[in-house]
């Protein structure tokens, strides 16, 4: 059998206001009970106070149906409260009126704000904000668990000094999250009666003339009081010692402090009056004030005018004409006054700013003249009064009328609106169109006033009507043949004499598109340089437009599909987007196209061509010699003037960039020999002498005239002057020896010191044996006594045999530790080693050499580096072909640079790889010194291979001191080659 629950909601208590909106549903079929839609607020449910915590609930009834089932249930449906609700002042603003004698510590209560919430949910606590140290805050908990908040009084309050205080109160609830509110709070100090009146002047003396009316005021007093309100309301009243008579002359107002005349005055009768005055705010302590009114005599005649006029008036009216001289008499005027002293002394004016004055003749007798020329258009008719006034007090006067009209005389031209109009007018017009009106106006009047007009020079181009000014085109304007017109217009009066002016006209002509841009050059070519990076500026395109404005606005274009370059369609300036090489393109060619914004737009073209030109960019490759270990024998014999030596290289590049120029920058101290700057043939100076004998080292730079920037080589040329070469042995020693020497030190003055070298280490081993020997037969002798003849003779012997004999293999050991001993510990030395390829021999070690460059280096072979125009990349020269050519083709090893492990300094160092067997130093433009400071800076610059083929690489920039070091590892057979 089926069952459904259908629930009543019969309750009529917690249903919405606006209408029976249930707030729970019974699910029929299972009895289940719902929340509904509509929302369930305890407040709305069980409104009352939020401190009492009383239960809040609403039944429903709920029948189960049919009838045979019937049951009526009642269910209690009680509701839990949610801090839903904030705490709530009464109105935003609670204002608290405060007497300013209140004393400290005194209460006041503040509207307590209310929480439609319970329990903890509701009003907790109240804050004051910004009290200003003036008033605290104090909460008071009533039985019923009411909080009301209350203000404390905590300094002294002084409404005269502060009146209002404005602070915040906040209210907070217990619930979670928190709620609360703010309001603001407004004290006013309102006023007690502690201050008295006072006077602002408590010594007054008044003058009045004794013919004062009744009413007329006498003295104002003001008496002051601090308080408001009530508190400050001040009565007047006259003093006790006031005298009856006075108190009917004078009235006193009790509430303004106004004294005024009650009766005429005679000053005969009383001159002088003395009142005092109170002023009471109903205390017991009033000002006081005395007040001196001095009744003082009147001018009671006024001063008597007679006019006598000297140009006779017409009906009352005098006649001038403008163009009447300043100082033209009019009138004479004579005054008098019955009065007497300063009552009857008159003085005579003229009451208004007119171009007339008064010029005294005799006492008082004046002459009325004019004072300034007089202008018909600006005043036509003058109507202004004489004036005779005596110095009595109050002052009399009399007037008299004076009516001047003047006549008018042609002495104003005509005057134009505007001295200078503009018109805009377009280009390609009509004949006889219309283009302004030209109008000027004339002050004066009649015939004076009537104008004519007239063109003047340079306007050939326009008409203008003589009588109505307007002004049309004649001809037809084209804005490039003339783009403005200036001319002018006269104005003539027919006044007698005639009078005029001019007004200048500006007609400016609008453009037309009718005209196409015209390039500068029918065919542009522009010149640059290669290895430019991309996105650099090639050339300008220049193109005009012979229109203006939009229709002159230019925009470019590059008409064939080139991706070689970059047209900026505004400026014209061409970028490239490759980088050129002469080498492989000389030349780029294509055409632009330029069109104008115009309505509708034109457009012409024009070709360009760029033309690569040569860069400096090959360092020059030695062909000759063919190895820095070679050298040539200059015989004794040799005679000055003959060729003992040749140097020759080649250049990559093309004109001036492949010019060569050869010097000996050092090794030439004696002047010995001398170098052909163009063809490298080394030459000698002088004869050679028996002092010359051993092995020279030239060192010879080799540099180009290139363009921007010239780049040069290094190159040792070793001559061995001598009668033969007896042994090729010694000659390769001593060039061996010289990798130890650094370039700025000359060698051919050291040959003895290479040839006693190794003598010396001898002599030095066979003294320290003797020492030995010494030391042993002391010893000998102290044991062996009876032995000491035989055993001295036995050492004797083998000390002459050691002596004439040396140990050679003693020899070669220490000439291989000699060649071990270390370059010298500094910090500011830095290590470079030039490995040589040799064969696998125990016995080769790397022999230390000191180099360092010499100033003729510094000054003639290595030009200054700017190093503000070097990326921060760094790259390494390559070795030429040419070097490799020579390892192939010569049994000699290649040099290799590898870094020892520097020195842990914060310099820089340089790693320069050398040609392979071509130069020392290097075939590039290496080395650049920068400054003379403390430590010179070098840097290894572009190096470029035989054939024009750039190689570059990594370069290592460090900084050295004064010298850096070589190691070269070298076989003891290695080949050293006479050329």
């Amino acid at each position: 059998m089926d069952f459904y629950l259908l629930a009543a909601l019969v309750a009529s208590f917690w249903l919405d206001p606006a209408g029976d909106k249930p707030l729970l549903r019974v699910l029929s079929s299972t009895g289940e009970i719902y929340t509904t839609s509509n929302r369930i607020d305890r407040e709305k449910l069980c409104p009352g106070p939020s401190y009492e915590e009383s239960e809040c609930s609403f039944e429903i009834e709920v029948v189960i149906l049919p009838n045979d089932y019937f049951r009526l249930i009642k269910i209690k449906i009680i509701v839990k409260d949610t801090n839903d609700n904030a705490p709530m002042f009464p109105t935003p603003v609670i204002n608290i009126s405060i007497p300013e004698n209140t004393l400290i510590n005194s209460r006041f209560a503040i509207p307590s704000a209310t929480d439609p919430d319970t329990g903890f949910n509701s009003v907790q606590r109240y804050k004051l904000v910004n009290g200003q140290s003036a008033f605290g805050l104090d909460i008071v908990e009533t039985p019923e668990g009411e909080k009301w908040p209350q203000l404390i009084v905590q300094q002294n309050l002084d409404r005269e000094q502060k009146d209002t205080y404005v602070m915040k109160i906040k209210v907070e609830d217990g619930g979670s999250p928190q709620k609360s509110s703010t309001a603001i709070l407004q004290v006013t100090v309102t006023d007690v009666n502690d201050n008295k009146p006072v006077f602002k002047e408590s010594q007054v003396d008044v003058h009045i003339p004794e013919n004062s009316p009744v009413g007329t005021s006498v003295v104002q007093l003001i008496a002051t009081d601090a308080d408001i309100g009530v508190n400050a309301d001040v009565r007047y009243m006259f003093g006790a010692q006031v005298s009856p008579a006075t108190k009917r002359l004078f009235a006193l107002n009790s509430t303004s402090g106004l004294i005024t005349v009650q009766r005429p005055l005679d000053r005969e009768e009383s001159a002088i009056h003395k009142l005092s005055v109170m002023a009471t705010d109903g205390t017991s302590s009033p000002a006081k004030a005395s007040i001196t009114i001095n009744v003082t005599d009147v001018n009671d005649n006024p001063p008597n005018i007679d006019l006598r006029y000297i140009i006779s008036p017409i009906n009352g009216t005098v006649f001038l004409s403008e163009k009447d001289p300043i100082n033209t008499k009019i009138a004479l005027i004579t005054v008098s006054d019955k009065d007497t002293d300063v009552n009857g002394k008159v003085i005579c004016f003229i009451e208004r700013d007119v171009p007339f004055h008064l010029k005294a003749v005799y006492d008082n007798q004046y002459l009325l003249e004019t004072s300034s020329l007089l202008d018909y258009e600006g005043t036509k008719e003058y109507n202004f009064k004489i004036v005779a006034s005596d110095s009595g007090k109050p002052s009399l006067n009399q007037t008299a009328l004076v009516r001047v009209r003047l006549e008018d005389e042609n002495d104003n031209p005509p005057i134009f609106s505007q001295p200078v109009v503009e018109l805009v007018v377009m280009e390609n017009n009509k004949r006889g169109s219309f283009l302004t009106t030209l109008s000027a106006t004339d002050e004066d009047s009649g015939k004076n006033a009537e104008i004519v007009y007239q063109l003047g020079p340079n306007a050939s181009f326009f008409d203008l009507d003589r009588k109505t000014g307007v002004l049309t085109a004649s001809r037809i304007f084209d804005r490039e043949e003339q783009e403005r017109f200036l001319f002018t217009v006269t104005a003539r009066d027919n006044g007698t004499p005639p009078l005029q002016s001019q007004a200048a006209v500006i007609v400016t002509i609008q453009d037309e598109n009718d005209n196409t841009p015209k390039f500068t050059h029918n065919h542009f070519q522009f010149f640059v340089s290669e290895n430019l990076p991309k996105y650099s500026t090639v050339g300008v395109i220049t193109v005009t437009d012979a229109d203006a404005g939009e229709n002159a606005a230019v925009t470019l274009s590059i008409l064939s599909d080139n991706e070689n370059f970059i047209l900026d369609p505004f400026s014209g300036v061409i970028k490239s987007n490759v980088s050129f090489d002469r080498e492989q393109q000389s030349s780029y060619t294509f055409d632009v196209k330029a069109e104008d914004n115009g309505q509708p737009p034109s457009s012409s073209a024009a070709k360009v061509t760029i033309n690569v030109i040569d860069v400096n960019d090959n360092t020059p490759v030695v062909i000759y010699p063919p190895s820095n270990t070679s050298f040539k024998l200059v015989p004794l014999s040799a005679i000055p003037g003959s060729v003992v030596a040749e140097v020759f290289a080649l250049d990559g590049d093309t004109g001036m960039n492949a010019e060569l120029k050869y010097t000996i920058v050092n090794g030439n101290n004696k002047g010995l020999f001398r170098i052909d700057p163009v063809t490298g043939n080394i030459t000698l100076e002088e004869k050679p002498v028996v002092t010359d004998i051993g092995l020279h080292r030239l060192v010879v730079n080799i540099s180009d005239l290139g363009y921007p920037k010239s780049l040069h080589t290094l190159i040792m040329v070793f001559l061995y002057v001598n009668d033969t070469v007896g042994n090729v042995t010694y000659v390769q020693d001593l060039i061996r020896q010289t990798m130890e020497t650094p370039l700025d030190k000359n060698i051919g003055d050291s040959n003895e010191t290479y040839q006693t070298r190794d003598y010396l280490t001898i002599m030095i081993a066979i003294v320290t044996g003797a020492m030995v020997v010494i030391v042993v037969i002391f010893f000998t002798v102290l044991v062996r006594c009876r032995h000491a003849s035989r055993f001295k003779a036995a050492q004797r012997k083998k000390q002459g045999a050691e002596w004439m004999s040396p140990n050679q293999e003693g020899k070669q050991s220490k000439k291989k530790k000699r060649k071990k001993r270390k370059s010298p510990k500094s910090s500011l030395l830095n290590f470079v080693t030039i490995g040589e390829s040799k064969p696998d021999d125990p016995v080769h070690e790397p022999i230390n050499g000191t180099i360092s460059l010499p100033a003729e280096l510094e000054e003639q072979g290595i030009g200054r580096f700017d190093w503000k125009t070097v990326p921060t990349t760094t790259f390494k020269p390559s070795s030429p072909d040419l070097a490799r050519h020579y390892k192939s083709a010569s049994p000699q090893s290649a040099f290799h640079v590898k870094a020892d492990t520097p020195v842990s300094v914060k310099k820089h160092h340089v790693i320069q790889e050398l040609p392979l067997d071509n130069t020392f130093v290097g075939g590039c433009d290496t080395l650049s010194k920068r400054s003379s400071t403390s430590s010179d800076h070098f840097t290894a610059s572009e190096c470029s291979s035989q054939g024009g083929v750039k190689t570059r690489g990594p370069m290592h920039n460090r900084q050295v001191k004064e010298h850096f070091y070589w190691s070269i590892s070298t076989a003891y057979n290695y080949p050293v080659h006479q050329y």
